[in-house]
């Protein structure tokens, strides 16, 4: 299998998120076909980590595109994004779904849900998935139909349709 090139995620963060649903993220023992996914862009968008500029936490979403991005929330839960555009540019494209097809085949919906089942914490944040064959993202032949939607789960930014939903896949 192709593990996704730099050069994927060093574009606009809407293709990128729209490419993403049908491709493989690859985590220790883990893989699955990636269903849904949201994009977060830049210092104008109030929903993004970066809204308020470059702060230590943030700092991973102004770097290299096809980096890992893993925070907390909620005082429970881990989220995986991968950041995308060109440094110095703040994006990032969550991974809110997956379906997971080794060790077993299930459904994971939500960010957090999708985290705890295959224990991403924070140590995995600042992982450069183009180089890594334990945590990647790679290439498939799946093309899935899906919609667009406004983001879920946060407060602002909500007029946006960068949700990308896949129809659910067998």
């Amino acid at each position: 299998m192709i593990i996704l090139p730099r050069s994927f995620y060093n574009r606009s963060t809407l293709v990128v998120a729209e490419e993403l649903l049908g491709k493989i993220l690859k985590f220790s023992n883990y893989s699955g076909v990636i269903t849904e996914v949201e994009a977060y862009i830049g210092t104008d968008d109030p929903a993004c980590h970066a809204a308020r500029g470059y702060t230590p936490r943030s700092s991973v979403m102004f770097s290299t595109p096809g980096f890992s991005y893993v925070y907390f929330i909620y005082g429970m839960y881990y989220c995986l994004n991968i950041v995308t555009e060109r440094e110095g540019f703040p994006a990032a494209v969550l991974i809110r779904g997956l379906k997971l097809i080794a060790p077993m085949e299930t459904n994971l919906h939500g960010p957090g849900i999708l985290c705890k089942r295959l224990n991403i914490t924070k140590a995995h944040n600042k992982q450069d998935l183009t180089t890594n064959h334990e945590f990647c993202v790679y290439e498939s032949n799946l093309t899935l139909d899906y919609i667009c939607t406004p983001r879920i789960g946060i407060s602002t930014g909500k007029e946006k349709f960068w949700r990308f939903k896949a129809s659910l896949i067998s």
